[in-house]
C-alpha cells in the first residue's frame, strides 16, 4: 500500500509522543530503510576473550542478553555470566545486571528471547554430562524453570510462536582423551506444557549410513559409532513454527525434524565443494608471501556452523556459513597438512612441486577422507570459504557464493593471509531480516574481523551490498526488526568473543 507523505509525516510526529514501550506504531510497510547503508552507531566492550559470543534482544525491556564466559577463560573456572545491556540508546549501550550462572554447570553456549523470558543454553561442568536450559524473567532475572537437556546444548532457539524452546545438543567427546563420546541429539521443550522435555538422537538413520556417505556425509569419529558421532551446531526454525533445520558440522549435513511430533524426518548430505573450478579459486599458503586466488586439485568440506532461513513462493531457503571444523581430542587429530601425506602418483603426477610450501603444502586436510592404502587420491579441506543457499524441502544446493567473500575480503583490505592455509575467511554466523521491503542477509566471518551484506530478494542470486567491520571474531550477528528497535530502525547487532566487543549498526533511509 502507498502512503502519502503528509500521513508518513503525522505517523512520525505521533510516534514521538507516544510510550516507548508501544512497538506497533509504525506500519512496518512504510519504514524506509537503504539495506546497503548500514553504519555503526554505537558500541561496548563487556570483557576480554570468552565474552560476547551471543547476544539475544527482548523488545520489552529494550536490553540485549549477552552471553558472558570470559571470567572462565582466564581462570579456568566456571564464572560465567548473562550480561545484560540496556541498548535503548542505542549510540550508548550500558551494561546493567549480570546473571551469575555459578550455580547452573560450565559455560553458557547460547541465549534467546521470547515473551517476556530468556532461555539459556548451559553445557554440565563436566561438557559430557546432560546440560541444562534455565529460563529467566528478563525483567526481574528471576529463575522460572531449569530442565536438563542432552550433552553440551551449543545453540538454543525459542520458536517463532514462542511454544518450543529447542537446542543443539553437539555432544563433543572427552577433551583430553576421546575417552567419553555422548550422542548427538535435539531437545525439544514444550514451553505452555511446564517446559516438558523430548531428546531425540539420530538412531533412526543409521541404517542409511551408507547412502548418506555416498553423499558426502561423514562418521569418522574414534568409535565410529552413528549415533555418538553426529554433533549438531546450529538451529533455524520456520515461520510457522513446525520445521526445523539443524546443521551437523562435522558431518557437512544438515537435518530436518518436525517439532510438534518432535521427529528428525530427514539428513542432507552436503557434498563437497571443487576448488579446481575457476570461481572457486582460493589461496592456500599463508607461506608465499602473497595473496593470490588460484584453482588447486582439492575439494572443500561444507561443514556449515550458523543457518537461517528465508521463505517464499512457497520453498524454505537455507542460508549456511560454510566454516568448516576439525576434530582433535587428545591423540585423536583429524588435520594433517599436504606437506606430510604421500599423495598418489597417479592422482598427482606433479606431487613434489604441488607439496612445496608456497603451493599446496600448508594447506590443512582431513585424514579421513580421500586416502588411499596410505596414499591420498583425493584432497579435502575444511569448510568452503562461502556461504551457501539450500533447498530446505529437498536439500538441493540452488547457490554458492564461490570464492566472493574472499575477494571482498581482499578488495576492502582485511584478508588475513596467515589463514589462508587453513580456513581462510572462516564464515560462522548468519542472520536474515527485513530491511525496509528487502530480506537481507548477513554473514559473518571470523578471521577477517567483518560481516558481508547481501540483497536477499532472489534467494538464487544474492547481490552483495557492503562489507562492516566489527570487533575480533565475530561469533554472532542478530537483526532487531525496525518494529522492535528502539529507535524504530533496524539494528544489527554483532559481538565478537575475542575481545567482548558488542557492535551495533543502523540503515538509512
Amino acid at each position: 500500500m502507498k502512503y502519502p507523505i503528509t500521513l508518513l509525516l503525522t505517523v512520525l510526529l505521533v510516534t514521538a509522543g507516544c510510550d516507548p514501550d508501544n512497538n506497533d506504531i509504525v506500519p512496518e510497510e512504510i519504514i524506509q530503510e537503504n539495506p546497503a547503508t548500514f553504519t555503526a552507531v554505537g558500541q561496548i566492550d563487556i570483557g576480554d576473550q570468552g565474552a560476547a559470543e551471543i547476544a539475544a534482544y527482548d523488545p520489552a525491556t529494550k536490553c540485549l542478553f549477552v552471553v558472558n564466559n570470559s571470567a572462565g577463560v582466564v581462570n579456568e573456572k566456571a564464572a560465567n555470566f548473562i550480561d545484560v545491556v540496556d541498548i535503548s540508546n542505542p549510540a550508548a549501550p550500558a551494561k546493567i545486571h549480570s546473571i551469575s550462572l555459578e550455580p547452573y554447570g560450565g559455560a553458557v553456549n547460547s541465549l534467546s528471547v521470547s515473551a517476556g523470558n530468556v532461555a539459556a543454553a548451559i553445557q554440565a561442568t563436566v561438557k559430557t554430562d546432560n546440560g541444562k536450559v534455565v529460563v529467566f524473567n528478563t525483567a526481574d532475572y528471576k529463575e522460572v524453570k531449569t530442565i536438563t537437556v542432552g550433552a553440551q546444548p551449543d545453540m538454543i532457539t525459542y520458536t517463532p510462536d514462542g511454544r518450543y524452546i529447542l537446542t543443539a545438543n553437539e555432544g563433543e567427546p572427552t577433551t583430553e582423551n576421546y575417552a567419553v563420546d555422548p550422542e548427538g541429539s535435539i531437545s525439544v521443550i514444550s514451553v505452555k506444557e511446564n517446559y516438558a522435555v523430548t531428546t531425540v538422537n539420530f538412531a533412526a538413520f543409521a541404517g542409511k549410513r551408507a547412502a548418506l556417505e555416498a553423499g558426502g556425509f561423514r562418521i569418522f569419529g574414534k568409535s565410529n559409532d552413528f549415533i555418538k558421532d553426529i554433533e549438531p551446531e546450529y538451529i533455524t526454525v520456520a515461520s510457522d513454527s513446525k520445521t526445523a533445520w539443524i546443521t551437523l558440522q562435522e558431518n557437512n549435513g544438515i537435518a530436518k525434524m518436525d517439532i510438534p511430533s518432535k521427529t528428525i524426518t530427514g539428513i542432507f548430505p552436503l557434498g563437497f565443494k571443487d576448488f579446481n573450478i575457476a570461481a572457486n579459486a582460493i589461496d592456500v599458503s599463508d607461506e608465499d608471501g602473497k595473496t593470490e586466488l588460484k584453482n588447486w586439485p582439492v575439494k572443500g568440506i561444507y561443514m556449515p556452523d550458523g543457518i537461517a532461513v528465508l521463505e517464499t513462493g512457497g520453498t524454505p531457503y537455507l542460508f549456511t556459513a560454510n566454516e568448516g571444523d576439525a576434530r582433535e581430542w587428545g591423540d585423536f587429530v583429524e588435520a594433517v597438512r599436504i606437506k606430510d601425506v604421500k599423495l598418489d602418483a597417479t592422482a598427482f603426477p606433479n606431487a613434489a612441486a604441488l607439496q612445496a610450501k608456497a603451493q599446496l603444502g600448508r594447506l590443512n586436510i582431513t585424514k579421513f577422507l580421500g586416502n588411499k592404502d596410505g596414499y591420498y587420491t583425493e584432497l579435502y579441506a575444511f569448510g568452503a570459504r562461502s556461504f551457501s543457499v539450500w533447498n530446505g524441502l529437498t536439500g538441493a544446493q540452488v547457490y554458492d557464493s564461490k570464492n566472493e567473500l574472499d575477494q571482498k575480503a581482499i578488495e576492502f583490505g582485511v584478508y588475513d593471509d596467515k589463514r589462508s592455509d587453513d580456513k581462510s575467511i572462516e564464515p560462522e554466523g548468519i542472520a536474515i531480516g527485513k530491511i525496509g521491503k528487502t530480506p537481507v542477509a548477513f554473514v559473518g566471518m571470523e578471521r577477517v574481523d567483518a560481516v558481508a551484506v547481501y540483497d536477499i530478494s532472489n534467494p538464487q542470486q544474492p547481490k552483495f551490498l557492503q562489507l562492516l567491520k566489527v570487533g575480533d571474531a565475530p561469533e554472532g550477528v542478530m537483526i532487531i526488526a525496525a518494529k522492535d528497535s528502539p529507535t524504530k530502525r533496524s539494528l544489527l547487532v554483532v559481538s565478537s568473543e575475542d575481545d567482548g566487543v558488542i557492535k551495533l549498526f543502523s540503515p538509512a533511509s
